[in-house]
């Protein structure tokens, strides 16, 4: 299948699905989006809206992907990630990531900037 929106995309997305009763709200502009393709086995997403990207965990292939917002650019964010499998961010703006192999939860100690990346 292309990038892109998925074929046949209507308004609001029947495949969307909100899994939780606590979710009241429906947000009827969007669909799903396929912005890359060739992993088996991707979870952890954390969107960096400061920095305008998605990272996610690559686990079989023991890195972190990001994906630019601005160009659609997809690079390894990090490599080695201890076959990270879960990433958020705390209050002061950095990377929390659990890892499978190093059996630790990691802080990225400076804050994420979009220069940085």
């Amino acid at each position: 299948m292309p990038l892109g929106p998925l074929p046949g995309t209507r308004y609001p997305d029947p495949r969307i699905e909100a899994l939780s009763p606590k979710f009241k709200y429906k947000i009827g502009n969007t669909a799903i989006e396929r912005i890359a393709t060739g992993f088996r086995w991707a979870e952890g997403p954390v969107y960096i809206r400061d920095g305008g990207y998605l990272l996610w965990s690559d686990i079989p292939n023991n890195r972190i992907m990001r994906w630019s917002e601005d160009d659609g650019h997809l690079s390894v964010f990090r490599y080695p990630s201890n076959y990270s499998n879960g990433n958020t961010r705390d209050r002061e703006g950095r990377l929390i990531t659990c890892e499978h192999d190093a059996r630790r939860v990691t802080a990225d100690r400076a804050r994420w900037h979009p220069s940085r990346c």
